[in-house]
């Protein structure tokens, strides 16, 4: 005969309170709080965008391909980026409650030197 119990091993999953976060589940807590910060940061340029969706009289002060554009491609053009600036926080969410430690260094090393590019190459032909 085994020497071992035959009733169950009570589980020890202690799941406190019916609110959005779990005490065990840090990674959600993070993701909401970059979402956030995200969201903080775009929050102006999803201003802007929409205005220029919304406004086609707003075509005049952009110079080159978008003062050529019909007006239906411009307000598509705008729709779009603001579609894209609105799921912005919901993917960093996302990422960062889904992505391993390592994963998400990379991304960010990824994002950083993007940044950095596109400074360096915006005071090289801008200014």
């Amino acid at each position: 005969m085994s020497s071992k119990s035959k009733t169950p091993a009570k589980a020890d999953s202690h799941q406190s309170g019916s609110g959005v976060f779990l005490e065990s589940d840090r990674s959600s807590a993070w993701a909401w709080l970059a979402g956030l910060i995200v969201l903080v940061f775009v929050a102006v340029p999803i201003s802007a965008t929409l205005a220029f969706a919304t406004h086609p009289n707003t075509q005049q002060l952009f110079a080159g391909r978008l003062s050529d554009a019909t007006v239906g491609g411009y307000q598509a053009f705008w729709w779009i980026v603001t579609l894209l600036l609105v799921a912005l926080p919901f993917l960093v969410g996302l990422g960062i409650a889904k992505l391993s430690s390592r994963a998400l260094a990379i991304v960010a090393a990824i994002v950083a030197i993007l940044v950095i590019a596109a400074v360096v190459l915006g005071q090289l032909f801008i200014f």
